[in-house]
């Protein structure tokens, strides 16, 4: 059997201020394996986005350890943390993060061109039109980011998550700054996406929208509550 691509064991997060300690995260137990589609979801404060970061090794757990593909993150240096985050992991966030200077086609190409192992053009235009096909929007390759929806910026937004061809898309409330009709394009796309293989952990207070994942985690006070599954 393979390692999980995440495996989370007793992990805390305590966050200090001058005259407080606030207990974000207490004694999470959780795996992510290859294609699955989890949602953590839970009322606003329970610590979804807290454990998110920190599976996507943008920020470390108090106690407890995290595995990413075997590997014990927490006896690795930040630098080799980020090499591991850059290469293996595809965030997609509420705040689509796209530079409004730079083409669509830019944007998306963008942690191609910054990547450490060196790619060339002919494959980064390979990549690019791939991943715009993927989410429907080769038509808008060379518009800038603020001639389009808000939803079109967060399709864009999926296609850069996806160009370097990360283990696992980490995506937090992708749909908080969208109208409900671009919130359901969104989340179908999503499915899509992992329908055709790509694992999927995705942070969202919309029951309606943790419901679609194969795997739903419910958070609590920073503890998991409980979690419901199906075959697939």
């Amino acid at each position: 059997m393979t390692s999980p691509i995440i495996k989370v064991q007793q992990l805390s997060k305590i966050f200090s201020t001058d005259d407080m300690l606030t207990h974000a995260l207490q004694g999470i137990e959780l795996e992510i394996q290859q294609g699955e589609y989890i949602s953590i979801s839970g009322p606003s404060g329970c610590g979804k986005s807290t454990l998110l970061s920190i599976m996507g090794l943008l920020d470390f757990p108090t106690t407890g350890k995290l595995f990413f593909e075997g590997t014990d993150v927490s006896l690795l240096s930040l630098e080799q943390a980020a090499l591991i985050r850059n290469k293996k992991i595809g965030f997609i966030f509420q705040q689509f993060n796209l530079i409004d200077d730079l083409s669509v086609y830019d944007n998306v190409a963008l942690p191609l061109r910054y990547a450490k192992q060196a790619i060339n053009e002919k494959q980064i235009v390979e990549k690019v039109d791939y991943c715009l096909d993927v989410v429907g929007m080769s038509s808008k390759a060379k518009r800038r980011p603020t001639q389009l929806s808000g939803g079109q910026q967060q399709c864009i937004a999926i296609a850069r998550a996806l160009v370097a061809d990360p283990s696992i898309l980490l995506v937090d409330e992708p749909t908080g700054n969208l109208d409900s009709k671009s919130s359901d394009h969104i989340m179908a796309s999503l499915e899509a996406l992992n329908n055709q293989g790509t694992t999927l952990c995705v942070v969202t207070h919309d029951i309606d929208y943790a419901e679609m994942a194969k795997r739903k985690i419910y958070l609590l006070d920073g503890q998991i509550l409980g979690q419901t599954s199906e075959s697939y």
